[in-house]
């Protein structure tokens, strides 16, 4: 997790996809990989995931094997 001072000088993104409201997660890249924060309480905290797990979570969820069935 990331501390608020070490998120603080992020920029965050939202998909694009997320059609305006307050209900997806958030990224910010850092020089060693990608922050992944709860929009709807953003002052939690941060998930942070070194470069190669992210591109690992990216492509599970591209090829459905994130899918709930």
């Amino acid at each position: 997790m990331g501390t608020m001072s070490e998120l603080s000088g992020l920029e965050w993104r939202k998909s694009s996809h997320s059609g305006g409201g307050n209900d997806c997660v958030e990224v910010a890249f850092t020089p060693d990989g990608t922050a992944v924060r709860d929009s709807k309480n953003p002052d939690a905290g941060a998930l942070r995931l070194p470069a190669a797990q992210w591109e690992a979570l990216l492509t599970a969820a591209r090829t459905g094997r994130l899918d709930r069935h």
